[in-house]
């Protein structure tokens, strides 16, 4: 399985805890916005990846599962 990130868009509200969270992954733009990649996530950070998704005050950030392949 991989796994990849994104935000909703509506949701979030830029507060950037989801980049202190996952600085290797998650930067912020100059409004506090999260600006993630569409690669899948690397299993090493997954893990960091679950809890900043969890950590999320609006619950904007999303990591999504699919097959391999």
């Amino acid at each position: 399985m991989t796994y990849t990130m994104s935000v909703d868009w509506i949701a979030c509200d830029g507060r950037g805890l989801c980049a202190e969270l996952l600085p290797e992954r998650i930067a912020v733009d100059e409004w506090g916005f999260p600006l993630v990649g569409s690669e899948p996530m690397q299993a090493d950070l997954l893990g960091h990846a679950q809890k900043a998704v969890a950590a999320c005050p609006k619950l904007a950030l999303r990591l999504t599962e699919s097959a391999a392949g």
